[in-house]
């Protein structure tokens, strides 16, 4: 083999950190040997978000409004149609603790994917996010009905 050409391992190497700088593993796992299936994250190269901060003296209407919007508008197609859909069948019959929990759980984490991968079940709950709510989220996102959620619902 010539010394100008790259040797296959090399050259994986060169496509793998090229590509995890870029924040991308496209294809990294056909060149991978590991057959298991765990979910693989890309480092994250996001600028740090500040630190969720729990709004005080907002009126139940007013979380209720809020926390329908944020929903809605996540930033990424599989949350977007989740807690939407969620929210539109769900936030209004929530209690204020029901409320207080959701608002949490869909603000404090700094990682929409960590949100979807909980609530599908691909990843533990931690214990902080544990509760009645997660526990019909992710009972709802299991669409035993088989209800059509390719879109948001309407706003009223």
């Amino acid at each position: 083999m010539s010394t100008s050409r790259l040797s296959l391992q090399a050259l994986g190497r060169l496509f793998a950190s090229q590509h995890t700088q870029c924040g991308r593993l496209s294809a990294l796992r056909a060149f991978s040997s590991d057959s298991n299936n765990t979910i693989v994250d890309p480092p994250d190269m996001t600028p740090p978000i500040p630190p969720y901060k729990e709004k005080t003296g907002e009126t139940t209407d007013l979380k209720r409004a809020r926390l329908l919007y944020q929903s809605r508008k996540r930033g990424m197609l599989e949350n977007g149609l989740l807690l939407s859909t969620f929210a539109g069948k769900y936030l209004d019959s929530l209690s204020e603790d029901q409320l207080t929990s959701y608002d949490k759980l869909i603000n404090q984490p700094t990682n929409d994917w960590e949100i979807y991968y909980w609530v599908t079940g691909a990843k533990e709950t931690p214990q902080e996010f544990k509760s009645d709510v997660m526990d019909l989220l992710q009972k709802f996102s299991k669409n035993e009905e088989k209800a059509s959620r390719i879109r948001q619902p309407d706003l009223d």
